[in-house]
């Protein structure tokens, strides 16, 4: 099947199923052919947007009735309908919390569907697994034009009743043979795999499922979930098989319990994903602080909505929610004019009151420690300026600035303050000098101070310390190892009480346990890394950002 014909079969196949099948995400930039699949939905289809209050979507208390009314009043939310079809734009942006009531709505079994449009790019978040988990259908539209649209429309016409299609058992063992087969580690992809072969076989008015129904099903809901690529079937000597013992269905006897034959596989092998080779599991996605996606902060000033927060603890500029605090008094509007039958409108109280809350992501900062001291200072500093430069490459990207501070001799300083240039990067860090004492102590407190300065700024800063732990200078500038170590500890305890991310990387020769003890006094991340090259810091960065 084509990208396009796979879209029709899979809404024919939804109307028929709409509880065992749940949806179809649909991988499309607006164009024609997202535009044409939009125009074969229902005319009555529901439209979500991830900007949807939650009380929209699953209901909550009509605040102009209940005070029209003298009585609470609740409103039906969108998602508490029935046999509905839902159309959700920009899933990508979708909150958890709106992903979590659609989970709800589609695992209650009141025929709803949902067609959850993605949008994402390759440097983005896809939309939340769980949910895609439960949408049998993944189709992606990318490369498709206006001629690949076909113009076979979607009427059903009239499918056999679902309970009258029978199930064979050696169905349902090549769809889970088939699932493993593909790496899929889903325990829902099988069951809706099955699902669809049903509504398949109904749709072509068959009442037992067949090897066509098994394969356009693998096509549809298990091919675009593969994470590897499946090799056809070897054919081991076996002994004879014995004969099927009395009761026992002879067509399931003398089907073969392995990995589905080549027919099978060579069906499902246009519609695997094209960067299957790339993926390491089906439900593997970016993190947060990987992608580049930024810290999330909550705040009362600006951002995406959050449910509202009691008065229990509030910032002191937190501003009221009207109409939040009006659904918490009306309640008790009741009880309340009775015992005060001489005020007239809402009676509020200290405990009805609620505060805006809007969550807003952080660009954030890397802030580079690196020991420039001693004959080291030259290979280290260079592997550094490396990193700095592979990291800053993908800046717009992952929406990271970066600083780089050097300490050496008594002192730090800081050569390059936040950017996201690189020209101005590379202009910066072609001479840097190196040689002298090792003062730890000062590039941790300039570190801090350039943290609590990005803190002020709506930065999350990560500090990232690359050095061999041979402090020999204290914050006074004296030439004192134990004092050095000393003050070392305790600029990281000031850094760990701000709660600034921080990573420790060991640029010995060998792991130093004075280093470890002081990547637990940051509360941060220890790596050894002996032989650090541009490479590999790059990653190790990557990787401990993400944990």
């Amino acid at each position: 099947m084509t990208p396009w014909g796979r879209a029709i079969t899979a809404l024919r196949l939804l109307a028929v199923d709409p509880d065992g099948l749940g949806g179809i995400a649909l991988q499309a930039r607006s164009g024609p052919a997202r535009d044409a699949f939009l125009a074969a939905l229902a005319k009555g289809a529901i439209r979500l947007h991830p900007a949807m209050p939650h009380d929209v979507l699953t209901g909550g208390i009509d605040v102009s009735a209940s005070l029209a009314e003298g009585t609470l009043v609740r409103q039906r939310g969108l998602l508490q309908r029935s046999d509905a079809q839902m159309i959700l734009t920009m899933a990508e942006r979708m909150p958890r919390l709106m992903a979590s009531a659609l989970a709800q709505c589609l695992d209650a079994n009141r025929g709803n569907t949902l067609v959850a449009l993605d949008e994402h790019t390759p440097d983005e978040e896809p939309p939340c697994p769980a949910l895609l988990d439960r949408l049998a259908f993944h189709v992606s539209f990318d490369g498709l034009g206006r001629h690949d649209i076909e113009t076979a429309g979607t009427d059903i016409g009239t499918p056999l009743p679902l309970a009258q299609v029978q199930v064979p058992r050696h169905a349902i063992q090549d769809i889970v043979t088939l699932s493993v087969a593909l790496g899929i580690h889903s325990l829902r992809a099988p069951t809706l795999a099955v699902n669809a072969a049903r509504a398949h076989a109904a749709l072509h008015e068959r009442k037992t499922v067949s090897d066509a129904d098994v394969s356009a099903a693998s096509e549809l809901v298990l091919a675009p979930r593969a994470t590897q690529i499946p090799q056809p079937p070897q054919e081991p000597e076996q002994p004879d098989q014995p004969e099927p013992q009395q009761g026992q269905d002879s067509s399931d006897a003398g089907h073969q319990q392995a990995l589905p034959d080549e027919l099978l596989l060579a069906a499902i092998q246009t519609a695997l994903p094209p960067d299957l080779l790339s993926k390491t599991g089906s439900d593997k996605v970016k993190s947060g602080s990987g992608s580049g996606s930024g810290q999330k902060k909550i705040g009362n000033r600006k951002g995406r909505p959050l449910p509202p927060r009691e008065s229990g603890s509030r910032a002191a500029d937190a501003r009221v929610d009207l109409i939040a605090t009006l659904r918490a008094a009306i309640p008790w509007q009741k009880l309340r004019h009775a015992s005060r039958p001489d005020r007239t409108g809402p009676i509020i109280h200290p405990a009805d009151l609620r505060y805006k809350r809007y969550e807003d992501l952080s660009d954030r900062l890397l802030i580079f420690a690196v020991d420039a001291s001693g004959s080291a200072a030259l290979a280290r500093l260079a592997e550094a300026k490396g990193a700095v430069e592979l990291l800053l490459s993908e800046a717009y990207a992952r929406r990271d600035h970066v600083a780089l501070i050097s300490f050496r001799g008594d002192s730090a300083e800081v050569l390059l303050p936040p950017t996201r240039s690189l020209v101005q990067t590379k202009r910066r860090l072609a001479e840097l000098p190196g040689g002298g004492g090792t003062p730890l102590a000062s590039g941790l407190k300039l570190g801090l101070e350039t943290a609590l300065t990005a803190n002020r700024k709506g930065l999350s800063p990560v500090i990232i310390v690359l050095t061999d732990g041979r402090s020999n200078v204290a914050l006074d500038g004296s030439a004192n190892r134990k004092q050095a170590a000393e003050d070392a500890k305790a600029m990281a305890l000031q850094i760990a009480a701000q709660r600034i991310d921080a990573i420790v990387i060991d640029t010995g020769r060998r792991p130093e346990r004075s280093l470890h003890e002081l990547a637990l006094s940051l509360r941060g991340h220890y790596v050894s890394l002996p032989r650090a090259d541009a490479q590999s810091l790059s990653a190790t960065v990557s990787h401990a950002l993400q944990d």
